[in-house]
């Protein structure tokens, strides 16, 4: 005699049963149509690695539209450039109002290493200088901008940043840059720079060891000095929070006037008024590895370079009427 409580679960089962069935026939009838095929004996050829397969592939090309075949070995995306470039012109002509001051001095028949000081958390200055130096010389001359490794570790972000231009701060990664012909954009400040609070805005901070004279000596490329004004107030750093940070594997935590108050809200930077300006090249020989060994010439080097690049500072704060005007 038969379990009577065994009946509904017999049911239930033929019914999941039957469901997966229909569900398998219907998906293969799909695939064989859309193969040629209009008949389910035809479609009943594909077994499931073959389906898998499919639907693999498939999932494989979402979003392969909007990427370019000109990728290069660091990840620069003519194609997202070109999608994003309004959105960079609405920021450097409309939010920012960017003005431009030397832009005569930047060589455009050569691989240059420009030297700024570093403004924001966000790569912000980095793009802007990019965009601007493009635009001047044409898609051949865009510089590559180096960022810190703290921030390519961020979900997203080191793809993103790779499309645009962004390239991991290595000396590798710059030495390779300059020797097949591409500028770089250094930002010798290091993290130090990018945290400064807001009361000490465009104070610049020691350029580390000096190792972006170190790379142009070697290279035998000039050097060209950068101040960036006005990238500083896009996210004005309030206070920092350390204890948080470390969960996120930050540095630090910013508190700014947007963020964390607003949430990814918080990102969006605010419309200061910017000025970059462009100092005269300081002119290198060619490559030449002694001198890039001689540690004093390097530090006396790196220390006018640092000079210079604070009186372009300085020089750019006066013409600069308001924070936002």
């Amino acid at each position: 005699m038969s379990d009577p409580k065994a009946a509904p679960s017999r049911d239930r089962g033929e019914l999941w049963s039957g469901a997966l069935a229909g569900l398998r026939d219907e998906l293969l009838r799909r695939v064989a149509a859309e193969r040629g095929g209009d008949s389910l004996g035809e479609a009943g050829r594909f077994d499931l690695f073959t389906l898998f397969e499919d639907l693999r592939h498939r999932v494989g090309q979402l979003g392969m539209r909007e990427r370019s075949g000109e990728v290069d070995d660091f990840g620069l995306d003519p194609e997202t450039i070109r999608s994003a470039r309004p959105l960079f012109q609405l920021l450097r002509r409309r939010w920012w109002r960017i003005e431009l001051v030397g832009l005569e001095h930047v060589p455009d028949d050569r691989p240059v290493l420009f030297v700024a000081n570093h403004s924001g958390l966000l790569p912000w200055d980095g793009m802007a200088l990019a965009e601007t130096i493009e635009e001047a010389h044409g898609p051949a001359r865009r510089p590559r901008f180096l960022i810190a490794d703290w921030l390519i570790t961020l979900p997203f972000v080191q793809p993103a940043l790779a499309r645009l231009g962004g390239v991991r701060a290595c000396r590798e990664n710059a030495e390779r840059l300059l020797a097949t012909g591409h500028s770089v954009i250094a930002f010798p400040e290091g993290v130090k720079g990018a945290a400064k609070t807001f009361r000490d805005r465009y104070r610049l901070q020691r350029f580390g060891r000096g190792g972006a004279v170190r790379l142009a000596l070697e290279a035998g490329v000039p050097i060209v000095p950068v101040a960036v004004v006005g990238a500083e107030e896009t996210h004005p750093i309030l206070f920092k929070l350390a204890t948080p940070a470390r969960a996120f594997g930050l540095p630090f935590l910013p508190v700014t006037p947007t963020f964390p108050w607003l949430g990814p809200l918080g990102a969006l930077p605010l419309p200061s008024k910017w000025v970059i300006s462009f100092g005269e090249p300081l002119a290198t020989p060619g490559p030449d590895a002694a001198q890039a060994g001689d540690d004093l010439l390097v530090a006396r080097l790196t220390e006018e370079l640092r000079s210079e690049v604070q009186r372009l500072v300085k020089a750019a704060l006066a013409i600069r009427q308001g924070v936002f005007s």
